[in-house]
Parts: C-alpha cells; structure tokens; sequence
C-alpha cells in the first residue's frame, strides 16, 4: 500500500509539473489554431456592428480594413491600410486632417481587432506573460497578460490586456483591458453567444467595467465573481461572412 501512495505522490507532482510547464505563448498558439483564427490572415469578412458595415481583406501581411455609414441619402466609407487611411462621401474623396485621421483609424482597427480575437495576437509587437491560473464558475483557465512594444504597437502600445483562455479547450471566454484614451479606464468582456463561419469562431461579448476604479486588471475576474462590475453594453456582430482566400 505504501508503494501506491508513493505512485500517487508521484503521479499528481508529475501531472502538475506537465500543467505549470505550458507557457503563454504555447496557449496562444493553441487558442490561435482551436479558434480557427488562423484562417483570418487570408480571408475577406464583413459584418455589421450596430449602425455600420464593416469589411476586412487580409492577405499575405497585407490588408484593407473599411467602415461604411449608410442613411438615405448619403453614404461615409472609411478605410485603412498597412500604410494609409482614406475617408470618402458618396464616392468622393475627402482630405482629413491628422488628428481625425488618427481618431477614425483608432476606431475602425479597434472593431475589427476585437471581432477576430485571438488573432493578431502573434504579431511581432506582442508581449506575452502567463500569469497564475484561475477558475470562474466552475471552469479552469490559463490568464495570460499582453503588452506591446513601442515600436510597432500602435498609438495605444500601452493599453494592457489579458485573457481567460480555458484550460481544456483552448478558447477566450474572458477578457479584461485598460486603455487611455478618452479619460482611460478598465473593462471586462464575457463571451455570449458564439458564431462559427467557415471554421472562424465569431463570439458576442457582454462587456462591463468596475465599479470600483481602483480595482487592478488583474483582479477582473475576482471582481466579475463577486458581482463587482458594471454591465456597460451588448456588442454583437450581426450578418457575418467569410470568403477564405487561398
């Protein structure tokens, strides 16, 4: 019997050496490939998002992400590129100046970098630490934190982000970040209903923010599990499709 327990002993030490050994950008890999966000760097998707059309072509390190505004009269695309951003009306052309240019261009990337999480998680800037797991409603889940270089990360490199990323399936239920435009602040995002286009996980998220401002990122969902956030709104993507591109 001593001899069982001295297998058991060392059974679970081993089990839990296996567990602590994954590292964050293993877990990313894996939540890239289960997603089947891997699919998104050759693909052309358009959704809706509350009043506007949005559209994304990605190919070869190169992409088009667009926004369109469409009322009776009149039509406002907005579009970006690796190296450019254009705003027309009804088709003509219009100059922006450089501060607009970066308020529009903010804002379109931000829909279209979170409709197609976790990709773009692998991009050169990325920063990735794994912080000390936890469980939400019964659930395990790897926690992993990511920053981004200054070079290469954007106008809000310093925004911080993590994600809950289950330990089973390899997939973001959660998320929480902190931004600074706008005044800065923190949010926490629940996934909601899931979406699945040609093999591409699409989720809703029900986002909140804390009622207290001095809770810390990283203890969102301590917050979450003790009723310690605020909903602020529903974002779901509506009319989603996906051309893979080969």
């Amino acid at each position: 019997m001593r001899f069982l327990y001295v297998y058991l002993f060392l059974f679970i030490i081993s089990c839990k050496q296996k567990n602590e050994s994954i590292n964050a950008q293993q877990i990313i890999d894996a939540t890239i490939q289960n997603s089947g966000a891997s699919k998104v760097s050759s693909s052309k998707i358009s959704f809706k998002f509350r009043d506007k059309s949005y559209e994304a072509f990605r190919k070869n390190g190169r992409f088009k992400l667009s926004r369109r505004l469409k009322n009776d009269t009149i039509t406002i695309e907005d579009y970006i590129t690796n190296t450019s951003y254009q705003r027309s009306i009804n088709n003509t052309k219009l100059s922006v100046n450089d501060s607009l240019k970066r308020s529009y261009s903010n804002a379109i990337n931000s829909v279209h970098y979170f409709s197609v999480l976790p990709f773009g998680l692998n991009d050169a800037a990325v920063q990735k630490r794994i912080l000390p797991s936890r469980k939400i409603a019964g659930k395990d889940y790897y926690k992993v934190e990511i920053t981004f270089k200054k070079n290469g990360g954007g106008e809000d490199y310093n925004d911080v982000f993590i994600y809950w990323v289950g330990k089973k399936d390899f997939l973001i239920d959660f998320l929480a970040y902190s931004f600074h435009t706008n005044g800065g602040g923190k949010r926490f995002r629940a996934v909601g209903k899931q979406h699945f286009s040609k093999g591409i996980r699409f989720v809703d998220y029900i986002n909140y923010k804390p009622t207290d401002n001095e809770v810390k990122l990283i203890d969102l969902d301590i917050a979450f599990t003790n009723n310690k956030l605020q909903k602020v709104s529903d974002i779901h993507l509506e009319d989603i499709d996906v051309n893979l591109i080969d």
